[in-house]
């Protein structure tokens, strides 16, 4: 009985100290930040309004690059962005390149195993862009099959076309207008995207003969940062600033400025094709 004990005390002990090894170093990614002044986010660059090149200044903003900057001011840390593919973005997290990554990121339950997410700023759903004279051919999701879908590899809406059915064609870091071409000129058929997203980026290019579908809208979801599950105080302080920035109205006039005067910071009103919330492996 008492070897017992003493077994159980060392047992405990060890999971003890595992634990608070866990918080030293989930604490200590937020002091190196806190110490260095400087928080590093990965972003694409190239997905209008959320990061984006002004065409004049050449310089990155959009709304999420903006409510970035202002919750890393109100946390007294300047923003280093990194550019990148969103494919490469959770790798980046992973090895320690980066502290977080924005990009109209959905959360969902897979992704939640694997990091973090600070609370939602965003709400949005699914829509698809197809040709204007036709609608690429397509009356519901499952119509789908068998059509050519643009995108990049990874992404929750490559998954949905190929899901109903869709051969999906994959893009690199490329922009708007050469999703669009692509559908304009046939070589593909649709690009499934974020409503708001896409929206804008018809709006953009009124030259190319593409619209979004008038009755096709799934995927009820919501955005936010995502970084590694260690970095609980990060989120945790994001957080706190995202609150405020609620409180005060500074989402809502961001979501104005880069949404041709929508509040995606609302969850929206929409009658869906399908009201499943998609998650993939």
């Amino acid at each position: 009985m008492k070897a017992f004990k003493i077994s159980a005390a060392a047992g405990l002990f060890a999971v003890l100290a595992a634990c608070g090894s866990n918080t030293e170093e989930s604490s200590s990614a937020w002091d190196t930040i806190e110490e260095e002044g400087v928080l590093t986010v990965a972003t694409s660059g190239t997905l209008y309004p959320t990061s984006f090149h002004e065409e004049e200044t050449n310089d990155l903003t959009g709304f999420e690059v903006e409510v970035a900057k202002e919750a890393a001011e109100r946390l007294d840390l300047e923003v280093e962005f990194s550019e990148m593919g969103f494919d490469g973005m959770l790798t980046s997290i992973n090895n320690g390149q980066v502290d977080l990554a924005v990009n109209d990121i959905d959360v969902n339950p897979q992704r939640e195993e694997d990091f973090l997410f600070t609370d939602p700023y965003k709400f949005s759903y699914g829509s698809m862009v197809v040709r204007e004279d036709d609608l690429s051919g397509i009356e519901t999701l499952d119509d789908l099959e068998g059509k050519r879908a643009g995108g990049a590899a990874t992404t929750i809406y490559m998954q949905i076309s190929e899901h109903y059915g869709a051969e999906g064609v994959t893009y690199e870091n490329v922009t708007n207008d050469t999703y669009l071409r692509d559908v304009e000129n046939g070589r593909t058929d649709t690009v499934l995207n974020d409503y708001y997203l896409q929206t804008l980026a018809v709006e953009a290019l009124p030259e190319i003969d593409v619209t979004i579908h008038p009755d096709i809208f799934y995927h009820p979801n919501n955005q936010a940062m995502i970084m590694d599950q260690e970095n609980t105080e990060l989120r945790d302080n994001l957080n706190e600033a995202l609150t405020e920035m609620h409180e005060d109205g500074t989402i809502t006039e961001l979501s104005e400025q880069f949404f041709g005067g929508q509040d995606v910071s609302e969850e929206p009103d929409v009658e869906f094709s399908d009201d499943e919330t998609f998650t993939f492996e």
